[in-house]
């Protein structure tokens, strides 16, 4: 599937992310405020992931589809809980080495497939998978359409899929539309919203929870904890990109403290709701 340039610059920074991920300052940062160390890009805590799990209903001889699985956050830490099968796809290879090695050392009980592979394009047979999550993916994809209408292909009949995605709040004035997509993620910007998405791509949304308060928290929390380790942080990554780092941090907790930034977490399913 060919790819824009933003699109190609986006999987370009990814890549660059992950190993700098499994820095021990990041890995100790990531503890400290996600509850993790597996060097995770989305905004999900454990505490949200063990939600995302019970909602999905996850168990031994399962199929859950991580889509956007980077290095393995939080599908493997899922997969290690419930004892699923999981399949761990994303693009940026580098993401996806660190997570088939973390995937070896957690020793999962339950089957673990390492691929490759667009959102869009999803290299499996139809009805595969009895579950599907994504942490805040959809508003790193141009193709956000695409994407769920190739999740629900792929997903079993009574399947669930529940993900969590950050978007611009409707309605802003000019100037603070162009604040909330300077400071969320890539392509935060959506051409409809996330309800009507889902509903032209066949599913039925059974939870529509907004989780913005724990997200400005989360950001606020990592905030604190790199400013705490500038030193090292500068080391690692640079003076000019941790300036640009705590800056972007700024700005995402005030754009979402100041509603014009929004992060909801959705649960949807295959089943025709009754009337």
């Amino acid at each position: 599937m060919s790819r824009t340039p933003d699109e190609e610059a986006m999987i370009e920074r990814f890549s660059r992310q992950y190993p700098l991920g499994q820095a021990a300052v990041m890995r100790e940062i990531e503890r400290a405020v996600c509850g993790c160390d597996y060097g995770g890009t989305s905004w999900t805590t454990r505490r949200e992931a063990e939600r995302i799990g019970r909602l999905l209903g996850l168990g031994p001889g399962r199929r859950l589809l991580d889509l956007g699985a980077g290095s393995g956050w939080p599908g493997l830490y899922l997969a290690g809980m419930t004892g699923c099968d999981i399949a761990l796809v994303d693009v940026p290879l580098s993401g996806l080495r660190i997570a088939a090695e973390r995937a070896a050392a957690d020793r999962l009980s339950g089957a673990c497939w390492v691929v490759a592979a667009d959102g869009a394009g999803l290299p499996f047979r139809s009805a595969w998978f009895d579950a599907i999550g994504h942490s805040d993916v959809l508003c790193c994809l141009e193709a956000k359409l695409a994407v769920l209408r190739d999740c629900r292909r792929v997903i079993r009949a009574g399947g669930r899929m529940v993900f969590t995605v950050i978007s611009v709040a409707p309605g802003l004035a000019t100037a603070d539309r162009k604040r909330a997509v300077e400071f969320g993620p890539p392509f935060v910007e959506a051409r409809a919203g996330y309800p009507a998405m889902l509903r032209q791509a066949g599913w039925t949304i059974v939870e529509r929870i907004d989780v913005t308060a724990e997200f400005a928290n989360s950001v606020r929390a990592h905030l604190r904890a790199e400013e705490a380790h500038a030193d090292e942080l500068c080391e690692l990554l640079g003076a000019a990109e941790f300036s640009e780092r705590v800056t972007g941090r700024r700005g995402t907790v005030r754009a979402a403290e100041e509603g014009l930034l929004r992060r909801e977490l959705f649960a949807a399913t295959t089943a025709v709701a009754s009337a």
